[in-house]
């Protein structure tokens, strides 16, 4: 089976510089095929491209997407018989609509062959708001189909900027992962994993929240959160075979655990079994969890810098306040002013942990708990 990637974007915004990136960061051990498809001559990137050991067809009969669809799904048939590629990526025109682009592969019908894995967009941090403005039919389409919007040159624009394109991009999109981190900062294969694959940190973590209070309702008599609590206040973080941090250990680019990795801890947090709640079973409020009761749940992107000490003031707001509700769970992570230098933290009730970690494709946070007070989150994280 085939996987073919879209990346489209409008000429200039960027896209050879990520194919190239995942070819030669991600994808080096896969038989590659990349398939261009430009107005006129031979598209200007073949030779560039051609460096890395790919073959490249050239498509310059026409735009697929706008005429020529009968012959793009010939040649792609072609290029499945000739070379049985273990992924096509197609770079359309920078004109071209992403949705045609998606209908032409998904209507080939040679559904055992070929399977549509992504559909990726990049766009100028620098020129969102203008092309949205005076190219909205196509432009726009492309930002509304993507499962990924990557933005090109944030390195070199203003944040203000690249918060508002984000704002814009959403209201075209709500799904869709928003690259705003430096693409020098990121690795290809993590990349590749962004564009495979739905951001489902939010989700997860609400999952979490849920299976372990009803694992209390199921087991009142036998504390599982794991907390000593007799020594509330040790700084001791262990992990055992059944890590219920949040962190994701098999997402490298999420969560590293090494062991040379700076950690900050705060309070006792021992992982002994299998429930992390983080309740402190003293208060008798916390105790008593009913499979019925009703989380809701905050998540909000930011590129936002944040200091140590910022984020710790913030935190420790989180964990020991009603301040922004009944706060039960919070995991993010966020840039510092410093290229390249990202805090993750991970929070349950009363206690909380920051580490060093590498950028992630943009800043996020996420908290799960009963009555929030979202715009006081939105407004201490940045956004208000």
């Amino acid at each position: 089976m085939t996987k073919v990637d879209i990346i489209s974007g409008f000429l200039g915004a960027g896209k050879t510089t990520l194919i190239s990136k995942l070819l030669k960061e991600a994808l080096k051990d896969e038989q590659v095929v990349l398939i261009e498809n430009e107005f006129g001559e031979i598209g200007i990137d073949g030779g560039f491209l051609k460096d890395s050991g790919v073959e490249i067809r050239e498509m310059n009969s026409g735009c697929i997407c706008c005429s020529l669809v009968g012959d793009f799904g010939t040649s792609l048939k072609e290029v499945v018989d000739k070379y049985h590629p273990d992924r096509i990526i197609i770079e359309p025109s920078g004109v071209g609509k992403l949705s045609d682009v998606i209908k032409a592969v998904k209507d080939l019908h040679i559904e055992n062959e070929i399977r549509l894995n992504s559909a990726s967009t990049v766009a100028d941090a620098s020129k969102v708001k203008v092309y949205m403005k005076n190219f909205g039919e196509f432009f726009n389409n492309q930002i509304e189909n993507a499962g990924t919007v990557v933005l090109s040159r944030t390195d070199i624009t203003d944040t203000a900027k690249i918060q508002k394109d984000v704002e814009m991009i959403r209201e075209k999109n709500p799904k869709a992962a928003i690259v705003t981190t430096p693409l020098a900062e990121l690795g290809g294969s993590q990349l590749l994993e962004i564009i495979e694959k739905r951001d489902t940190m939010l989700d997860d973590l609400l999952e979490e929240v849920r299976e372990s209070h009803h694992h209390h309702d199921d087991d009142d008599d036998d504390c599982c959160c794991g907390h000593d609590h007799d020594h509330e206040h040790h700084h001791h973080h262990d992990h055992d075979d059944d890590c219920c941090c949040g962190h994701d250990h098999d997402h490298e680019h999420h969560h590293d655990h090494d062991e040379d990795e700076e950690h900050e801890h705060h309070h006792h947090h021992d992982h002994d079994d299998d429930c992390c709640c983080g309740h402190d079973h003293d208060h008798e409020h916390h105790h008593h969890h009913h499979a019925d009761e009703v989380f809701t749940s905050w998540g909000m992107e930011t590129i936002v810098p944040v200091t140590k000490d910022q984020l710790e003031d913030i935190l420790k707001r989180l964990a020991e306040t009603k301040e922004f509700g009944d706060v039960l769970r919070a995991k993010g992570m966020l840039p510092t002013e410093n290229p390249g230098e990202w805090l993750y933290f991970d929070l349950v009730p009363e206690q909380y942990e920051i580490r060093d970690g590498k950028p992630d494709y943009t800043g996020k946070v996420c908290v799960i708990g009963a009555s929030l007070k979202e715009e006081e989150l939105n407004k201490v994280f940045g956004r208000g």
